[in-house]
């Protein structure tokens, strides 16, 4: 009966042992790996996130700058006038523009485009004795900036895109151009080239300081 006894007593306890819960530092060291892991994937999410928003505030920027920068050409049309120094005249394909050539070219009250002072096209104008006019006319329409083409059936500058119009000497003849067209020295160099240079006197058609100034 003891035998049995003890016997009962032995199997109790290694059964028991069986179900000893395990240490509970394992279980704390396996939760702060799994934090650790957790913590570097939000901040590697947290840089993505960021680049992502500078592609799309860059990606704005670009699409709002493409959009408003046509409305704001449109609204201050290019400059008309000039530099300080002179340039010489240049042709469509770029070359130099010399008096005489050009005048054997030409007929008396010719109003031909070249291009002048900040690259804007400018008139030379012939005049009835074939020499060159003293001022060239800048082309830019003082409405809204449209080049303003010489009608020589009507001895006038007719802009097709608003109607202003101008007569031959650039003073306003009907709007809604509200200036006149631009000045620009007109001179013959040593070498004979065409020149044009900044008019910076009073504009002789109004008698005021050029506006373009």
């Amino acid at each position: 009966m003891n035998l049995i006894s003890v016997l009962s007593v032995f199997l109790c306890t290694g059964v028991a042992s069986g179900f000893v819960t395990a240490p509970i530092h394992s279980g704390s060291r396996s939760i702060s790996h799994l934090n650790a892991a957790a913590s570097e994937e939000f901040y590697i999410d947290q840089d993505r996130r960021n680049l992502m928003n500078l592609i799309l505030v860059g990606s704005a920027g670009l699409t709002i700058a493409g959009l408003g920068l046509p409305y704001v050409f449109f609204f201050y049309p290019p400059g008309a006038g000039g530099g300080g120094g002179g340039v010489t005249a240049k042709d469509a394909l770029g070359a130099d523009i010399f008096a005489k050539p050009y005048l054997d070219s030409k007929r008396a009250g010719d109003h031909s485009l070249a291009q002048g002072l900040k690259g804007d096209a400018t008139y030379i104008i012939v005049k009835e004795d074939k020499s060159i006019e003293d001022y060239g006319l800048n082309a830019v329409c003082t409405h809204l900036g449209c080049v303003v083409p010489w009608s020589a059936p009507n001895n006038k500058f007719m802009c097709p895109c608003h109607g202003s119009q101008y007569a031959p000497d650039g003073h306003v003849v009907r709007g809604p151009a509200p200036l006149p067209l631009a000045l620009a020295h007109c001179t013959t160099s040593a070498e004979g080239a065409i020149v044009f240079s900044t008019w910076s006197e009073t504009d002789f058609r109004t008698e005021k300081k050029p506006w373009w100034m």
